[in-house]
């Protein structure tokens, strides 16, 4: 059962690094809902998704890196999202509840599964 079990992280962290990817794809679209400078900020978050999941694969500085996704995460759901979630757009209600599960689960990783405690005991 470990062996199933131990898949979760790599079914937490590809999704991860292809919403990563997506930012670099389509920046230009995505820019127009950052509150923080446009283009340029979707790629350095996109940039930041990624390392979180090649973090996860090699397991160094993975708690770090999963406390600093779950706050990338909360910050999206505050600053891009809620407008969405309180006019009952459906897929801005979608985002902001997505953002919030993967921020659980990020916390999650990091309280149980990381293994890198040298930065965040």
């Amino acid at each position: 059962m470990n062996a199933v079990t131990g898949l979760g992280k790599y079914l937490f962290s590809i999704p991860i690094f292809v919403f990563g990817i997506f930012h670099f794809l389509n920046a230009e679209g995505m820019g127009a809902m950052s509150p923080f400078g446009g283009k340029i900020m979707i790629y350095i978050t996109g940039a930041c998704l990624i390392l979180f999941s090649l973090s996860v694969f090699i397991g160094k500085l993975d708690k770090l890196a999963a406390v600093l996704l779950c706050v990338f995460l909360l910050s999206c759901v505050f600053l891009v999202h809620l407008d969405g979630f309180r006019n009952g757009n459906q897929v801005g209600t979608t985002s902001f509840l997505k953002d919030i599960a993967l921020a659980g689960a990020a916390l999650m990783y990091a309280h149980s599964i990381a293994k890198d405690n040298s930065i965040i005991g």
